[in-house]
């Protein structure tokens, strides 16, 4: 449950700061705050796994191999955060007209100022 309400509390500021957008642009904006709201949501979560393992995982492949190697989380939060940005991109350069001073907003929830 609490995923949903994070996800909900996330698409409500995206909707919010979205909400003048032109008509011809809604639905490529939805579908883009959709997916940013849940990359939100899933860097968080493996930020929280992150900090709780760490950076680095031991690895045992057979008998005589074995090492460190970067923990699989890092992995996913590193390629999700170049998505989430590219999203991010995408939004801001959507607004238009009075709708850009939006854009400030957009960036203030990104960077965790807006909370």
């Amino acid at each position: 449950m609490k995923e949903v309400k994070k996800k909900s509390k996330e698409l409500n500021k995206l909707k919010k700061i979205f909400k003048d957008i032109e008509p011809g642009k809604r639905q490529t904006v939805e579908k883009l705050i959709s997916n940013a709201a849940f990359m939100a949501e899933s860097l968080d979560d493996l930020q929280e796994i992150i900090r709780e393992k760490g950076f680095v995982e031991e690895y045992h492949n057979g008998a005589n191999q074995s090492g460190v190697k970067k923990c699989s989380e890092v992995e996913i939060y590193n390629t999700m955060i170049k998505n989430y940005s590219s999203i991010i991109k995408q939004l801001v350069d959507l607004l238009t007209g009075d709708a850009r001073s939006n854009g400030d907003e957009l960036l203030d929830l990104i960077s965790g100022r807006n909370s």
